[in-house]
């Protein structure tokens, strides 16, 4: 399967559900998928994110070998919004190694703080904060008045995470 021909086919669950399964557990052909996310042109980045998530979530090994490049494209100015969110929605799903936790809490903090960052993108710093805290508790002491400070004027999606998030943080 050429995954670029496929992303270009079609936007659809049908076609999400394709591609992951042609992935599967497959390092060389989530690579693959990946280089097209960090390929750039909008839309095929836009398309690769979605079955690349499932696939993340399915299978966070295959992550590893690629924390690097993720990391150093979220951190760059001017990406797109859902190069952010899909990226942190990745994140998520997987144990950030000691040596890649530094830069990744201070993206998703600077994520969070930011109440110029779309709703989806703060919500989705919130977990992967919250089980880097699992590994580092001191940084619940900083998380959760950042999360405690926007729940006054929070919107329904960022209020439900918030409330698993500071849940799983004062336990």
């Amino acid at each position: 399967m050429n995954l670029v021909e496929e992303i270009h086919k079609d936007h659809s669950k049908k076609q999400k559900d394709k591609m992951v399964n042609y992935v599967g557990n497959d390092p060389k052909r989530f690579g693959q998928l990946v280089e097209i996310f960090l390929r750039r042109p909008y839309r095929l980045t836009q398309r690769a994110a979605w079955p690349l998530s499932y696939c993340v979530e399915k299978y966070p090994d295959l992550f590893k070998p690629h924390f690097r490049k993720m990391l150093e494209q979220l951190g760059e100015q001017n990406i797109h919004d859902s190069v952010k969110r899909n990226t942190l929605r990745m994140l998520q799903f997987v144990r950030v190694p000691k040596g890649h936790q530094g830069i990744t809490i201070d993206l998703c903090l600077g994520f969070l703080a930011n109440s110029k960052e779309p709703i989806a993108i703060r919500v989705f710093a919130m977990p992967v904060l919250a089980n880097i805290a699992i590994e580092v508790p001191v940084l619940k002491n900083e998380l959760i008045p950042i999360i405690e400070d926007q729940l006054p004027y929070a919107s329904a999606g960022f209020l439900s995470r918030s409330d698993k998030v500071l849940k799983q943080l004062k336990r």
